[in-house]
């Protein structure tokens, strides 16, 4: 055969050989980087590689930490624990079954011997357009829908787990109130933590257990973190099958801390049940429809009781709160039992409010010596202001002035405060004094105290005017302009209408009628009853004002540690001693010949003397409220008690005898209501002196409490 002639290009047997042996290299190469990767697994990353291997067989179980008792200041415990059986479900998986879950409902129905339409009426999330029952909690916890189940029960949903699928049965620690609706706004209650929550609090998503609440008023929210304790986390070994093989780690949980408080239950009784009787005995001549009353020690700002009407039994929150009484806690008909008067009501503080003007006056230059006319009325700025029911009195000096609370003379103070400071049109910064001693007496923003939702009052001045007037003058403007149409009236619309004109045109104007009026107490200021009681203490305890504090001490569940929270001095008053000498002997002349007078004529005074001030305060569509501030022992001050009955009447005919009871309650005399409220063999103070040591927690957990 003919071959055909050899190319001298192309590559020849010797090119082949080197090509393979040029793989063979590569694939050397190859399974030399194989080797290496291996050893580099086996070798260096040995450790990291058996962690995760670990990892994948081991379990974490968050545990539930006890929440914190909260004791009163003998130790006397008004929020703990107890243990309780509850039915829960998986939310998620019962919504992830074919019929949402009804069918398995339907049976669990049956064994706890509840309606099936309840059952699903609490699996659902509450929201605005869903009336309760419902779950206010987070869908990843479990949802509760039964509580207080009986063991039996309990047991047979455990065993026939395979008929409840996404349904548990565990017991659950939940709060208990021993003494029921008392103290209920203070000690506030709790709630399953919300998916809102989960995602601003850190210290809940770290360690959620699936069953956490949190506080949601009350000590039980401002103290949330420090109740709620730490959860602890429980490691544990598991095979193939996930059975549990060991426990790998165990860290406990650390039970929360026990508050320790200023208040004293036998006293906070007496004060409930004085306020709610003085209300009843105001009606039917006054419509008194809430009150409040605040008894705080003045050496420290300790909350030793605080009521507040009408209150709400914290219990109601157990389990889901049904409807028509959600309605009812914050329906205005029903007084809106959930808020606070004592800290978060606001009103026209009355004559009680005069503490404040005469301290401005002697520091605007008034003369402690000097006597003052107090006529039936007086005519300043075009504008004729009367004393209560129009009574003269003469010549008067201050203390006076405060004992008969004469209107007519701090009318004049405010009047000529205003003219000094430049009327309408100030030149230069005026000095306002009226305003800012005021201020200095804890009036005017919050007192600090350790409750959520405290509301701050209103001290107005010129500054606060212009604001007001800032904020309101586009919607005075368009009513200058559309006038009132809806107003039946023609002469009341016409006066709303050139009202509103002078509103937009001059209303940052602070008029003389304004400073008239709040040298009194009336008009734009406003003030809580939490407020009064801090100003009076000061006065009480020669200048200093406290923040006011429920809480006296943190201390941890078995005893090791205990956490006494020092007093918080907020302001020092800037009036000397001459001067506050001078006002507490016109305050202590007022409970024996006064306006106070006739509150007081059964209380022992030889023993203890009462130092107050009554007021009387109008609001535009309201009805007089009554007021009542005061301290005891006049002569060696330990409590200011602050009383305060919304429309209930003048402060010496209601508030006055309502603080009467108070005092007699607190040192043991003997009083015109019967006690049945206070607990055979725990006596309301008799001496009138408040603890001075702390309970005692012994390292079981078990507290001995204080002898009275």
């Amino acid at each position: 055969m003919h071959r055909p002639p050899v190319d001298p290009t192309l590559p020849g047997p010797r090119l082949g050989r080197l090509g393979l042996i040029l793989v063979q290299v590569v694939v050397i190469s190859l399974f030399a980087a194989l080797g290496a990767r291996l050893w580099y697994l086996q070798v260096p990353m040995a450790d990291y590689y058996r962690e995760l291997a670990e990892a994948n067989h081991q379990q974490e179980l968050v545990v539930p930490a006890t929440r914190g008792q909260i004791l009163d200041s003998s130790g006397r415990a008004m929020v703990n624990n107890r243990t309780e059986l509850v039915v829960s479900a998986d939310y998620h998986e019962l919504q992830g079954m074919d019929d949402g879950g009804e069918a398995v409902l339907t049976e669990l129905s049956e064994v706890l011997d509840e309606p099936v339409e309840e059952l699903q009426q609490r699996m659902r999330l509450c929201g605005p357009e869903v009336e309760r029952p419902c779950w206010p909690g987070s869908p990843y916890q479990p949802v509760t829908l039964a509580e207080d189940v009986e063991g039996p029960v309990a047991l047979q949903i455990m065993e026939r787990s395979d008929d409840f699928p996404g349904i548990t049965a565990q017991a659950q620690a939940l709060r208990e109130y021993p003494y029921e609706d008392h103290a209920g706004q203070i000690l506030g209650y709790i709630q399953p933590v919300t998916e809102e929550e989960l995602e601003e609090r850190d210290e809940l998503r770290s360690r959620f257990t699936g069953i956490d609440q949190v506080g949601r008023d009350g000590l039980e929210a401002t103290y949330d973190n420090e109740l709620r304790g730490t959860s602890g986390l429980r490691t544990l070994g598991v095979n193939n099958h996930g059975e549990v093989m060991d426990v790998i780690s165990d860290e406990e949980p650390v039970a929360g801390r026990h508050l320790i408080t200023h208040l004293d239950m036998n006293i906070q009784k007496v004060a409930e049940r004085a306020l709610e009787q003085g209300m009843e005995q105001a009606r039917p001549e006054n419509i008194a429809d809430s009150g409040a009353a605040v008894v705080m020690d003045v050496k420290n700002g300790g909350i030793v009781g605080m009521a507040s009407l009408p209150t709400y039994d914290p219990t109601i929150w157990e389990g889901g709160v049904d409807q028509e009484t959600f309605d009812e806690i914050l329906s205005e008909e029903a007084g809106e039992p959930l808020l606070s008067r004592a800290v978060q009501g606001t009103y026209p503080p009355g004559s009680t409010f005069k503490i404040a003007s005469m301290l401005a006056a002697v520091e605007d230059g008034a003369s402690l010596r000097s006597t003052y006319a107090c006529p039936g009325s007086v005519s300043l700025a075009g504008q004729s202001y009367e004393n209560f029911e129009g009574s003269a009195q003469g010549s008067v000096s201050l203390r006076q002035a405060i004992i008969d609370s004469c209107n007519t003379v701090f009318y004049n103070f405010g009047y000529q405060m205003w003219q000094k400071d430049g009327g309408l049109h100030p030149d230069g910064e005026p000095d306002e004094t009226m305003a800012e001693t005021a201020r200095d007496l804890g009036f005017g923003s919050p007192t600090g105290i350790d409750l959520p939702y405290e509301t701050g009052g209103r001290i107005p001045d010129r500054d606060w005017k212009r604001t007001f007037w800032e904020e309101t003058r586009e919607e005075n403007c368009e009513r200058a302009e559309k006038g009132y149409p809806d107003v039946d009236d023609p002469s009341a619309a016409a006066y709303m209408k050139q009202l509103a004109h002078e509103h937009c045109v001059e209303g940052f104007e602070w008029r003389a009628n304004e400073a008239i009026n709040f040298a009194i107490g009336q008009g734009d200021v406003l003030v809580s009853p939490l407020q009064l009681a801090t100003a009076y203490a000061a006065v009480a305890n020669g200048g200093t004002v406290y923040e006011p504090r429920v809480v006296r001490a943190l201390a941890e569940a078995d005893g090791s540690e205990v956490e006494e929270i020092e007093p918080t001095v907020k302001n020092e008053l800037p009036t000397d001693d001459e001067t506050l000498n001078y006002l507490q002997d016109a305050l202590t002349e007022v409970t024996k010949s006064g306006t106070g007078q006739g509150a007081f004529d059964d209380f022992p005074q030889d023993e203890i003397s009462v130092a107050g001030k009554t007021g009387s305060a109008d609001a535009e569509g309201r009805d007089v409220s009554s007021w009542f501030a005061s301290y005891a022992p006049a002569d060696d001050p330990q409590y200011a008690v602050a009383v305060l009955v919304s429309q209930g009447g003048t402060g010496g005919e209601t508030a006055a005898p309502i603080a009467a009871e108070i005092y007699k309650g607190i040192y043991g005399f003997e009083s015109s209501e019967d006690s049945e409220d206070v607990e055979q063999g725990d006596p309301v103070l008799p001496g009138g002196t408040p603890h001075e040591d702390l309970p005692t927690i012994r390292e079981d957990g078990s507290i001995e409490t204080l002898e009275p």
